[in-house]
């Protein structure tokens, strides 16, 4: 998996790439932001195709060193609850491969995050933001209509959709 990283995120990584890396998941890449609520880390990750957002509350310096796992964790967590088939999941935990981390972002993608910061910053507005289920708010985040270049679509139907690619095109190798 192939994680765009934000300068400020970057600043807490351990490594990350300063020259652009190329990435080999049929699923594609990622970019994430650290922001700051209630005095807490957070982050805010985003799928450069589908604008699929996930969101991890109340990081700690131990955290950021098993940013893959807890991505990973928290991705398939997410498939689960949206009724995505175990075999179909089991794939996509395959095709998520290794964590890399580089530092060239996508300014469309930026302001996809941009957008979904603001979406977020009311979703959890009433409630300390430890007090927030990441599994809700991106169900929440990402069940809502988004805009790329001018073409509209929801987030998760669009991931499902790359999810089903991933699926079919497996069978076309076998």
């Amino acid at each position: 998996m192939l994680l765009h990283c934000t300068q400020k995120l970057t600043a807490k990584l351990p490594e990350v790439s300063a020259s652009p890396l190329v990435g080999t998941s049929p699923l594609g890449s990622w970019h994430a932001h650290l922001y700051t609520y209630n005095r807490r880390q957070c982050l805010l990750f985003c799928h450069d195709e589908s604008r699929y957002c996930l969101f991890l509350p109340g990081l700690v310096k131990a955290d950021f060193a098993k940013l893959g796992q807890l991505h990973r964790e928290l991705f398939l967590a997410s498939l689960v609850v949206q009724d995505v088939p175990e075999t179909q999941i089991s794939r996509v935990a395959l095709a998520l491969g290794p964590l890399q981390c580089d530092r060239k972002t996508d300014r469309s993608v930026l302001g996809s995050l941009r957008t979904a910061d603001i979406d977020l910053s009311w979703l959890i507005h009433d409630a300390h933001v430890l007090d927030c289920d990441p599994l809700a708010v991106a169900l929440k985040l990402n069940d809502r209509p988004t805009s790329v270049k001018g073409k509209w679509f929801h987030p998760a139907k669009m991931m499902l959709e790359l999810i089903g690619r991933l699926s079919n095109s497996e069978r076309n190798y076998l």
